[in-house]
This record gives structure tokens, sequence and C-alpha cells, in this order.
């Protein structure tokens, strides 16, 4: 839970929020994570009131997620086309993503729940 409220966080703090399609090249990196990032704060911005913010931020990231997708598939490419090995992210960085994405996927809805019935 803390992690997705931090990274939340971020994403909503970020200057420059308009969620516009996006018209640039699929190998523009910096421009795709911008672009998801405003389409996850402008959707996050609709969400009722009435719902938890956990909710509120799995219904952001959901209606959102094809830019993901496009984000996370470029970085795949741009990964995969490296031939610096400098360029590369390293084993660590991957195991960190892997955890990252685990904590969000697992233990937030569950510490969420036990929020919930502790209530």
């Amino acid at each position: 839970m803390t992690a997705a409220c931090a990274f939340l966080s971020i994403v909503l703090a970020a200057p420059g929020a308009n969620a516009q399609p996006s018209s640039r090249s699929p190998g523009d990196l910096a421009a795709l994570e911008r672009d998801w990032h405003d389409c996850v704060r402008e959707a996050f911005r609709h969400q009722p009131m009435a719902q938890s913010r956990a909710a509120s931020q799995r219904s952001a990231l959901d209606m959102c997620q094809a830019g993901e997708d496009a984000y996370v598939a470029a970085a795949m490419r741009a990964d995969a086309g490296a031939t610096d090995r400098g360029t590369r992210r390293g084993l660590t960085d991957r195991a960190r993503a892997w955890v990252s994405s685990m904590a969000a996927e697992v233990i937030d809805p569950v510490s969420s729940w036990f929020d919930a019935l502790r209530r």
C-alpha cells in the first residue's frame, strides 16, 4: 500500500498534467512515460470521492493500461537494442523492478483488505 501511495504521489505531483493522446514515435521513452503519467493523473482526478484511495489508484492504472503497455514495450525494445553493456539494466535493477511489481500486485491489495477488516 505504501509503495502504491508513494508511486502515485510522485506521479500526481509532477507538473504538466494533461492527458493528450500521444502522436510521438514509439522509441521516445521519455515522451511515452510522460504521456502515461499524465493519463494516470487525469484518470485519478476523475475517480469517485466515495471509493477508497487504493481503489482509485487501481482504477486509474487500469484506465491507462494501454499507455503503460506502450511505454513498457518501448523500454524493453530499447533495452534489448542496447549494444553497450553499460547502458543495459543490470540484474539488480531488474530484480528490484520485479519486487516492486510484486508488491504492487500482491502485497498492496492484501494489506488494503486487512486495513478494511480492522476498520
